[in-house]
């Protein structure tokens, strides 16, 4: 068989593989972006590149393989052997991968006293996850759940191990013992809110940011506060808090510092 021939049947056969590669792909992101990194969350907790990366191994290789293996003078027993190890290979890219996706997804946001902090999954040590409540004492993957955190007051007998911890890196949010419904916490979040006439003025250049988002929630300045919004060394994002119940609303790249 001529290679001319070989190479436009295979093209074909490849492209065929490429578009439903595609399919499972946008199948894929959905789960990503709707469920594991809704909204915003997607750029502060680095969902967005990690995705590409997956998607960019996993919708090329099967493709590329297909092109390069493919040959319409092969039997079909051993095309099918062929496409299976192709196939074989492109899901243990997508599951690893997604493996290395679902480890970075946001599974709480704590309110931690003066912030709120994105706490991944990668972040829990899950052999101490029996230290948490009966409610929490699982990693979701539907999204992630608002909780509150305690924190040590300088009376406790832990307080400076559990200061020494979180220079470490290991701050309180991270530590299941540490863990509580956020509404037993809702006073005290709401305490601390504050009000986005601070914000203003540290953010002159963002501030249609601020304004479409309140106007795309149909609330008054007055009726909404915010709080810092961390996550590791990230510390220039801010989250927008329904004063009437506590209710977390959008999460906005601004300076509340």
């Amino acid at each position: 068989m001529p290679l001319s021939t070989r190479i436009r049947s295979a093209t074909h056969v490849a492209l065929l593989h490429f578009c439903v590669s595609c399919l499972v792909a946008l199948g894929v992101a959905w789960l990503v972006f709707v469920v594991w990194f809704p909204g915003t969350l997607r750029e502060l907790a680095s969902g967005l590149d990690l995705f590409f990366i997956v998607m960019a191994v996993d919708v090329v290789c099967g493709p590329v393989l297909t092109l390069v293996l493919y040959d319409p003078a092969k039997s079909r027993e051993k095309w099918l052997l062929d496409l299976g190890l192709i196939v074989l290979i492109q899901l243990a890219a997508l599951v690893y991968g997604m493996g290395q996706v679902a480890s970075a997804r946001p599974v709480f946001l704590a309110f931690e006293g003066d912030r709120f902090r994105i706490v991944q999954a990668l972040d829990v040590n899950v052999d101490r996850l029996s230290e948490a409540p009966a409610e929490l004492q699982s990693l979701s993957y539907l999204g992630p759940r608002v909780i509150g955190v305690r924190l040590a007051k300088s009376g406790d007998p832990d307080y400076l191990l559990s200061l020494q911890m979180s220079i470490q890196g290991l701050h309180p949010a991270f530590r299941p013992s540490r863990w509580k419904n956020y509404e037993s916490q809702l006073p005290e979040a709401l305490a601390a809110l504050k009000s986005l006439d601070e914000l203003r003025p540290k953010n002159l250049k963002k501030m249609d940011l601020l304004d479409d988002s309140l106007t795309e929630l149909k609330l008054g300045n007055e009726q909404v506060g915010y709080l810092p919004l961390v996550r590791d060394l990230t510390t220039d994002w801010v989250v927008l808090v329904d004063r009437s119940n506590g209710r977390l609303l959008a999460y906005l790249h601004l300076d509340g510092w």
